[in-house]
């Protein structure tokens, strides 16, 4: 520990940022081109990780269809997530999953409130977590002050979050208490 207090203070006392510490020879940068750096490369990465789907489409195609073959709509864009929340009445968005959680209880538990729900959404879509990137990424900022999570369902209306079930809250549970859950929030918002 000493031995880096010394040598940060040595490098902050040279003017040309070049320092000489024992018999090894050190090339000191500034700190301020050391955080330029760091923020270039963390921009770089973010941006780029943002544009690349975490999993391959074989994988998530499946579990796409299980919704979408059951009335759900797609929303893979942030303007197809600004233009559904937009719209008058209730919207359900299901943040889809490979996870077991998603699979065991999640998507089962909206299909079964959906099916056995006398009141239901308006409208009923669904986003995948680490494929639909930019969608889920909007998404993510309509369910403030909520960290990320997911899978995760939301329901909307006239654009304001009204009931929101995170992934801890679907861990562990059967897919008729989400099932449950979710009829008792339609009952209540979008009677």
């Amino acid at each position: 520990m000493l031995y880096q207090r010394d040598f940060a203070a040595r490098a902050a006392d040279s003017p040309d940022r070049e320092c000489y510490y024992g018999s090894i020879f050190y090339s000191c940068v500034s700190l301020r081109h050391i955080r330029t750096g760091l923020n270039f490369f963390n921009t770089f990465v973010f941006q780029y990780l943002n544009h690349i789907n975490m999993y391959p489409e074989e994988i998530v195609v499946p579990m796409k269809e299980e919704l979408t073959d059951n009335g759900f709509t797609e929303l893979v864009s942030a303007a197809e997530v600004d233009s559904q929340l937009a719209k008058e009445g209730t919207t359900l968005v299901m943040i889809n999953s490979v996870c077991g959680c998603s699979a065991g209880s999640a998507r089962p538990g909206v299909l079964m409130a959906v099916a056995n729900s006398k009141i239901k959404p308006d409208y009923l879509t669904t986003s995948f977590a680490g494929f639909d990137v930019e969608a889920v990424k909007s998404l993510r900022e309509h369910l403030l002050p909520y960290p990320p999570s997911s899978p995760a369902i939301a329901l909307f209306k006239n654009g304001q979050l009204v009931h929101f079930i995170e992934r801890h809250m679907i861990e562990g549970r059967p897919a008729q208490m989400i099932a449950h859950n979710l009829i008792g929030a339609f009952d209540e918002h979008c009677a």
